[in-house]
């Protein structure tokens, strides 16, 4: 398992060195006012906040306020660290989004648990977001989570004036592929397509399972041209690949593709892309299978 960082935020570098002592077992970060906190957050990746409440020019509050308004630290857990133990100073503690709450002095058995305790919870809601976001057979993203994230690479593209391109791919006959080798093999053949296509996606793509034996990728400052490529690259590896399905047995199958650029400084919206990239791929299908078909405006 990785190493976990923390990052503690607190004005008195005594305090700092004492929990810096406690926390040996983890790569500790410190800060010794929110500005700083806030800024840190942005360069290294934090798994966990332990915040001081009384600290000047920004409290604790503040600086816990902002760290959950802002989508790069939003996730992150927050202790508070405080010697103020009355009603109120708890209750604005966690209406502000702290996860938990230790009083000074600390006993380090007690904060080393209320440690433990907010990694494995952060740990627990990470991998039930990865659950909610992943297709279980072929470990790429779903069709809900392509599109509830494509919204930021459509952004970006405009903001920047970069083409955005996609790619509809889909296994050919597979109706026949399930028929003849058994929904077993069929599996086995989306996940073989699916570790090709992540073989060759870049880090800034995003791909996924679209439904059934049809995938997406969208593609980020590519062009009609670059995507047609990439494209033609997954259905050449596809079509060489030998899949030995029993000692005496092999398989080997290819993939139709259709390929389409977002026209995003008309405001063409990915749905609108989506829909040329289906076309594209119906033509490809019609025109033999085993093919990339690109969408043009004599399609429309």
């Amino acid at each position: 398992m990785d190493e976990k960082t923390i990052l503690i935020v607190d004005d008195t570098v005594e305090n700092l060195d004492i929990l810096a002592e406690i926390l040996q077992d983890y790569d500790v970060i410190d800060a010794i006012n929110g500005k700083m906190a806030l800024e840190i957050v942005h360069e290294e990746k934090v798994d966990l906040i332990l915040l001081d409440i009384m600290m000047p020019e920004m409290d604790g509050y503040e600086v816990c306020q902002r760290l959950k308004s802002d989508p790069v630290s939003k996730d992150i857990p927050i202790i508070f660290l405080t010697a103020k133990t009355d009603e109120a100073s708890i209750e604005k503690a966690y209406d502000v989004g702290g996860g938990d709450y230790v009083t000074k002095p600390f006993l380090p058995k007690e904060l080393l648990s209320r440690v433990k305790k907010e990694l494995q919870i952060q740990q627990m809601m990470q991998e039930l977001k990865r659950l909610a976001a992943t297709d279980p057979l072929t470990r790429l993203y779903n069709r809900r989570h392509f599109d509830e994230n494509t919204q930021p690479l459509y952004q970006l593209a405009r903001r920047e004036g970069k083409p955005l391109s996609l790619i509809m791919l889909d296994i050919d006959k597979f109706k026949s592929i399930n028929d003849n080798y058994g929904h077993y093999i069929g599996d086995q053949v989306i996940i073989h397509l699916a570790e090709t296509i992540k073989q060759n996606q870049r880090k800034s793509d995003l791909s996924a399972r679209f439904g059934g034996e049809e995938f997406v990728m969208l593609l980020p400052n590519t062009d009609l041209q670059g995507a047609n490529v990439l494209a033609e690259k997954l259905r050449k590896n596809v079509q060489d690949a030998v899949l030995e399905i029993s000692r005496r047995q092999i398989l080997q199958y290819t993939i139709s593709l259709g390929v389409a650029e977002i026209n995003v400084s008309r405001g063409e919206s990915i749905v609108e892309g989506i829909k040329k990239a289906d076309v594209a791929l119906y033509e490809a299908k019609e025109g033999g299978r085993n093919q990339t078909a690109i969408y043009t405006s004599s399609g429309e």
